[in-house]
């Protein structure tokens, strides 16, 4: 598995956290990764996917 990072590594490259490269990889928005048993293979040239969660460029909270 030399060609594939981790979670961990992925977030720290990404300077995001663990469970937010979790949740990209299950929606499948990671392209190439892979889950083994309960571990994600995030190829080590995957890009950090666009930041979708807020729609309009601006956060309301309500």
């Amino acid at each position: 598995m030399f060609d594939y990072m981790t979670v961990k590594e992925a977030a720290e490259k990404w300077g995001i956290t663990p469970r937010r490269v979790q949740l990209l990889c299950s929606q499948g928005r990671i392209e190439g990764a892979m889950k083994y048993a309960s571990v994600w293979a995030i190829p080590k040239n995957a890009e950090k996917p666009k930041d979708e969660r807020i729609v309009t460029g601006k956060y309301i909270k309500e």
